[in-house]
C-alpha cells in the first residue's frame, strides 16, 4: 500500500515537473538540433577562404627591428613570410601589434582599400564589396568579440569578413548561418548577453529538475498497472 501511494505522488511530480521543465528541454533539444544541421567549418566560413600556401622563413632569416624594453612591454615576436617579404610581428602585453618590413620600417596599418583588397585576395567572392566600417578595438561588433582594431568588410551576401587593421590578416569570417548559430548558441547555454558558456543559475536548476524528472520516470517505468477488466453492458 504504501509504495502504491508513493508511486501515485511520484507519477504527480513527475507530471508537474514536465510542464516547468518542458519549455527548456524542447529549447535545449530544438537549438542543438539547429547547430548541428551544418559543418562547424562552414558556420564559420572556412569553406570561403582561398587557400594560401605557407611559404617557408629563408634560411638565416633574421630580424633587424629593436625591441622596445621600457614603456610597452612586448609579449613575444615572430617573423614570418608574407608575400615576398620576412616580416616581424611584434605582440604587446596590452593586445596591440606592429609589423615591420626586412628594413627595419614599420608597416602601415591597413587603410579601407588595402582591406577590401585582401578580401578580394583570399576570400570566395570577396569581390561582391557592399561596404566597410572601422572599430576601435573598444567598440568592436558583437559578433566580433575580440578587443582588437579591425575593418569589417560587408559583401552583398551578408557575409561579414574582419580584417586587422594592425595584424594585416583575416581574423574572423561571420556569415549570416554563424549569425542564427550565435544566436541559438546563446539560447542553447541560456545566455544571450555574452555567449560564454558558464555555470549560470538558471542552468543549473532546471539541469537540476530535468534530471529529478528523468529518474522518477525511470522509476515509473516499474510501476505495476493492474489491467483493467471491461464490465460488459
Amino acid at each position: 500500500m504504501a509504495k502504491r501511494l508513493w508511486m501515485q505522488k511520484f507519477a504527480r511530480w513527475h507530471i508537474w515537473l514536465g510542464w516547468l521543465v518542458g519549455v527548456p528541454i524542447l529549447m535545449w533539444l530544438a537549438t542543438g538540433l539547429f547547430m548541428v544541421l551544418k559543418p562547424f567549418e562552414e558556420v564559420r566560413g572556412e569553406d570561403l577562404r582561398v587557400p594560401v600556401e605557407q611559404q617557408a622563413l629563408p634560411a638565416g632569416s633574421t630580424t633587424s627591428v629593436t625591441v622596445p624594453t621600457s614603456e610597452r612591454p612586448v609579449r613575444s615576436v615572430s617573423l614570418a613570410m608574407d608575400g615576398d617579404q620576412v616580416v616581424t610581428t611584434l605582440n604587446y602585453e596590452d593586445g596591440s601589434v606592429e609589423r615591420y618590413g626586412e628594413d627595419g620600417e614599420r608597416i602601415a596599418p591597413l587603410n579601407e582599400i588595402a582591406a577590401r583588397m585582401l578580401v578580394e585576395e583570399r576570400i570566395e567572392g570577396g569581390d561582391d564589396f557592399a561596404s566597410a566600417t572601422f572599430y576601435e578595438a573598444d567598440d568592436v561588433p558583437f559578433d566580433f568579440r575580440r578587443p582588437q582594431p579591425v575593418w569589417r568588410v560587408a559583401l552583398e551576401d551578408g557575409t561579414y569578413v574582419y580584417v586587422g587593421r594592425d595584424t594585416g590578416k583575416i581574423e574572423a569570417v561571420r556569415t549570416r548561418w554563424w549569425r542564427w548559430f550565435d544566436f541559438m548558441w546563446g539560447l542553447h547555454i541560456m545566455d544571450l548577453e555574452t555567449r560564454e558558456p558558464s555555470n549560470h543559475p538558471i542552468i543549473l536548476i532546471f539541469g537540476t529538475l530535468a534530471t529529478f524528472g528523468a529518474i522518477l520516470g525511470c522509476i515509473l517505468m516499474f510501476r505495476r498497472r493492474k489491467a483493467r477488466i471491461k464490465v460488459p453492458k
